[in-house]
């Protein structure tokens, strides 16, 4: 009877490279996620560049719109003094008119007057010196009938010149008149065409950045939406935690706690609710030197700056650690609070989810380093 084959037992080298394999495949797991997450930092980089170049397109247009609306305000204010002077030298003219009206009118009356003295002097000229002496009842009548008829049609060809002489300046003051009040209804008219085109002007520039407003509300829309899936992603990523929607303002002081997301400026520089904030204040409150970090970088950047200050950095976590992870276009970072023998760490973090919301979550330490703030 033939023996039976015993099974050849694993080796240990068989077994070092199952543990590499499956090593390799948990990080390229891991590594699959921070791609993730870059991609989505890639598009919203890329939208904010977009926004970027539009914002400043919208400025530009708006620059303009605001020169075509000044000009368009010059060009009323120089219609509306023309305007004015039209309808002065309008009433002007109305008054000159007059005045002509009120000449001829007095002209026609001294015509009268002399027609009907020139009529009576035919009349007596009919009637022989003899008869106009013998009439008479003195020869110093007569002379005095003769110097009066004399007298009279000097006077009234005396008047007649003159008022046909204020007749035609004042005609001739209308014609400047009329001339004047044409002149400035032309110019009028060229401001209006001028005034009309700028307008045009002004609607299209504010159709073009109208159209650059929605292209960047359009973007902000869909930054929204990246972000929100970029939160997805990253809880993922840091363990799926339980999202606490009220943050803890039992622990962080309760003025940045309730504030909104990044309306205020903590102690050490960093914008209230976001990861670097509550970090930063977990070292502080544990007694620890936290420096003053406002203004250098991102929380991908902390780790560089805790090596420029001489602080501890490696990839072993301690309880009171901040961990640090450098993926993405802002990084991220956590406080730890326990570590644990299976190689993963129990760590609070704020805004993870990006809505400034505090969280807890149990993660693999993976690729993530960590400050020993001493």
């Amino acid at each position: 009877m033939p023996k039976q084959k015993n099974k050849k037992p694993f080796s240990s080298k068989r077994y070092a490279v199952l543990f590499v394999i499956t090593a390799v495949l948990a990080f390229a797991a891991l590594m699959s996620g921070w791609v993730a997450a870059d991609q989505f930092d890639d598009q919203i980089r890329e939208l904010q560049n977009q926004n970027s170049g539009l914002q400043q397109n919208s400025r530009s247009l708006a620059a303009e719109a605001a020169s075509y609306e000044d000009a368009i305000n010059k060009l009323q204010v120089q219609i509306d003094g023309l305007h004015q002077a039209i309808l002065d030298n309008q009433r002007q003219n109305d008054e000159l008119q007059r005045q002509i009206d009120a000449a001829q009118v007095e002209l026609n009356h001294q015509k009268q007057i002399l027609g009907q003295n020139i009529k009576a002097m035919y009349l007596e000229g009919q009637i022989s010196t003899i008869e106009i002496l013998a009439s008479s009842n003195d020869l110093s009548e007569f002379v005095d009938k003769q110097t009066y008829r004399n007298s009279v049609q000097s006077k009234v060809r005396t008047t007649l010149d003159k008022i046909t002489q204020i007749k035609l300046e004042l005609e001739g003051k209308q014609r400047q008149i009329q001339i004047l009040i044409s002149e400035q209804e032309s110019q009028k008219a060229q401001l209006a065409s001028s005034q009309d085109e700028q307008s045009r002007m002004l609607a299209y520039t504010e159709s073009q950045k109208a159209s650059f407003d929605s292209q960047i509300k359009a973007n902000q829309t869909q930054i929204s939406e990246l972000r929100r899936q970029q939160a997805v992603t990253n809880a993922r990523l840091f363990g799926g935690g339980q999202i606490i929607s009220t943050s803890r303002c039992d622990i962080y002081p309760q003025d940045w706690c309730n504030a909104p997301m990044d309306s205020m400026i903590d102690s050490w520089g960093m914008y209230n609710r976001e990861c670097v904030s509550w970090t930063a204040y977990r070292v502080a409150v544990s007694g620890r030197y936290m420096p003053y970090w406002g203004g250098r970088g991102n929380a991908n950047q902390w780790d560089d700056n805790a090596r420029a200050a001489g602080i501890p950095v490696d990839g072993s976590p301690q309880v009171g650690d901040v961990a640090v992870s450098n993926a993405g276009y802002y990084g991220h970072t956590a406080y730890v609070e326990a570590v644990y023998d299976d190689g993963t760490i129990l760590v609070s973090q704020f805004n993870v989810d990006w809505g400034g919301t505090y969280s807890m979550a149990k993660i693999k330490v993976g690729n993530l380093v960590f400050i020993h703030f001493p």
